[in-house]
């Protein structure tokens, strides 16, 4: 069914054809993925109802349905959600809403955004950066404590605004402004296919403010602690074997406080309060 975003274009719309191979397909997008999976393993059980937001080309939601979880796939992008589509067709575990995060409670009175309005769900998953298209996730934190369950998690990955690798690699080159890029509010970003949007760069300690009280911090992980950002993927794949025993180290010290204070990615997990 038609929506009121159909018609709009999003900035990574131009990104959908190439995303998979752009990062999913990666090297440095595998195994970060690959990272993400393993904390959040246990999180969600066969026969639970989640949401993915900011759901991509579907990779997560895909790796959730073939465990016996039931998504629902939330996305503004209409050419990342024809990719999703494509990819989980037939997939009966996995539905899909074309919305903004930023429209969340406001949506066009419609079936299926009743449905999806006034559901119950076990947990949540924004994965690589979603929410760091917000300059603000207070709003979308009241509207997840709507939905998920007291007990429920919910899982947030994204980018910091200090990435070591990051810092080092555009300092070797001598540029200063893309080294310190993270620290700038309401920076534009790249997302392929010539596209840009502005994102912001929260700190976990700003995230677990923007949360509170709905939700308490369960742990917080690095994702790409000792690995490069993915768009350094050809010097991954230069020193590959170096990079492999890099990827196994990053995992085993994910649970390391400092190294999620300097990944490109961080991953916090959060338990809904039962009393609030």
């Amino acid at each position: 069914m038609p929506t009121q975003f159909d018609q709009v274009t999003s900035p990574f719309d131009a990104a959908a054809a190439t995303y998979d191979a752009d990062f999913s397909s990666t090297r440095l997008g595998r195994w970060m993925r690959e990272a993400v999976w393993q904390q959040i393993g246990g999180l969600f059980q066969p026969g639970d109802h989640i949401l993915d937001l900011g759901c991509g080309t579907g990779e997560d939601a895909l790796w959730l349905a073939r465990r016996g979880v039931a998504v629902t796939a939330v996305d503004r992008s209409a050419a990342m959600l024809a990719v999703a589509r494509q990819k989980l067709a037939g997939a009966p575990l996995v539905d899909f809403i074309q919305t903004d995060l930023c429209e969340l409670g406001n949506l066009p009175d419609q079936p299926e955004h009743r449905a999806f309005e006034q559901r119950c769900y076990d947990g949540a998953l924004a994965n690589f950066g979603a929410l760091n298209c917000l300059p603000d996730r207070r709003l979308l934190a009241r509207w997840l404590a709507r939905r998920v369950k007291p007990g429920g998690s919910i899982a947030l990955v994204l980018m910091g605004p200090v990435c070591a690798w990051e810092i080092g690699w555009h300092l070797l080159h001598g540029d200063m402004r893309r080294a310190m890029r993270r620290m700038r509010a309401g920076q534009h970003a790249h997302t392929g296919g010539g596209g840009s949007t502005l994102v912001w760069f929260p700190s976990a300690k700003r995230l677990c403010t923007e949360f509170a009280p709905y939700f308490r911090p369960a742990g917080q992980y690095a994702i790409g602690g000792l690995l490069p950002p993915p768009y350094l993927e050809p010097v991954a794949s230069r020193f590959s074997q170096l990079f492999m025993t890099l990827a196994l180290l990053d995992r085993r010290l994910a649970h390391i406080w400092p190294l999620a204070l300097l990944s490109d990615h961080y991953l916090v997990i959060f338990e809904r309060c039962h009393d609030q």
